[in-house]
């Protein structure tokens, strides 16, 4: 479990942090957005771990009792809340683990901390059962809640809590902890950054995921040959990807990168600038042969066949149009 010096990133979220602990004013409740991976029950364990700290410090010691408890998972003031059914977090859950424990004062420390995972998986019972805790809370608690959806929550608790926003990390320090920590070499760390988007721990799991090293080499074969190959064999190879449990959007997102890629060289003819560095001689017929109005119009239709599969459009048809553009273009 890290401590704030340790999360990579974020600095606007830990700042806020660290000067509430500095200055004594935390806040009673909150609510801790972004999309899965990017760190948030990292940042909600820093928090928890600095705040019940016996140095009273704005950076956890790791030396102390209390932080020693914390590590270990075994702080009697530290609370994760869980839920049985696994899309829902019930009024029972909420009464029996928070508000009917709330008021019993903190065992061994000033603070008693809340962690609400998932907490968009609140019904609206349970939301208004947490609701009253919020509104009239004991001085010494703190209630976070970690989720990927903050649209899910009622407004009435909205206006309670602080509401604190993960963005997603530049790709070059994805890339570089890729590369400096997990020692991935310079190009797959260069594609797992650009594909997870500012977010570590999805370009984590990508390093480390076959079934991403089996989509790159079968998006890679198509994308290489799409001009020569007849539409019905793409469309079956696309058919078979998604039999296979192959994520479509995640394909699509892919094709989106290749296709920068190529109209990116085209604009700066910088290889360094190139994620598929080692693509560099297709990408670079691809940039002479592509006019930009060629790109913009594939880039275009992927964007619309996205648009499509999300409004349940036949999923061939959307996969037909895109590829037709592709092949034209």
């Amino acid at each position: 479990m890290p401590g704030f010096g340790d999360i990579l990133g974020h600095e606007a979220v830990k700042e806020h942090f660290q000067k509430a602990i500095e200055s004594h004013r935390i806040s009673h409740a909150y609510i801790l957005a972004g999309e899965a991976g990017m760190g948030r029950k990292s940042l909600a364990h820093a928090f928890a771990l600095t705040l019940l700290c016996e140095k009273g410090g704005s950076q956890p010691c790791m030396e102390c009792h209390a932080c020693k408890q914390v590590l270990a998972g075994s702080h009697p003031d530290l609370i994760h809340v869980t839920h049985e059914k696994p899309a829902t977090i019930g009024v029972d859950d909420i009464r029996e683990q928070v508000t009917d424990t709330i008021m019993i004062r903190p065992y061994s420390s000033y603070y008693k901390i809340y962690i609400i995972d998932e907490a968009e998986k609140m019904t609206v019972q349970a939301q208004n059962a947490l609701l009253k805790t919020i509104e009239e809370p004991p001085s010494y608690a703190v209630i976070i809640l970690l989720t990927t959806n903050p649209e899910a929550f009622l407004p009435t608790i909205v206006s309670r809590c602080v509401q604190l926003k993960l963005r997603p990390l530049r790709d070059s320090v994805v890339e570089e902890y890729l590369e400096n920590v997990l020692k991935i070499r310079e190009s797959d760390a260069r594609l797992c950054a650009a594909f997870a988007r500012g977010n570590l721990g999805k370009a984590i799991r990508l390093a480390d995921s076959g079934e991403f090293r089996h989509m790159y080499g079968e998006l890679l074969d198509v994308l290489k040959h799409v001009k020569e190959m007849d539409i019905c064999d793409l469309l079956n190879r696309i058919k078979g990807w998604k039999d296979e449990g192959m994520d479509l959007y995640e394909c699509m997102d892919f094709m989106q990168i290749w296709y920068r890629d190529a109209l990116m060289f085209k604009v700066t003819k910088d290889v360094d600038l190139l994620i598929f560095g080692d693509e560099y001689d297709t990408i670079e017929e691809m940039a002479r042969r592509t006019g930009y109005d060629g790109f913009e119009m594939i880039l275009q239709a992927i964007d619309k066949a996205r648009v499509r599969l999300q409004a349940n459009v036949n999923m061939e048809l959307a996969m037909e149009l895109m590829l037709l553009v592709m092949k034209e273009n």
